[in-house]
């Protein structure tokens, strides 16, 4: 893909794949904020 390219919308499984993945994300951000809580507290 050129940098001269137009700016257009990703095909749309890509942009499932993104969503689930930015769902991923905060849900391992989450599960490793309770574990470092759950460490703390014994």
């Amino acid at each position: 893909m050129l940098w001269s390219d137009p700016e257009n919308e990703p095909p749309e499984e890509l942009r499932d794949v993104q969503e689930m993945l930015r769902r991923l994300g905060l849900l391992m951000a989450l599960a490793s904020v309770l574990i470092m809580i759950f460490i703390g507290l014994r």
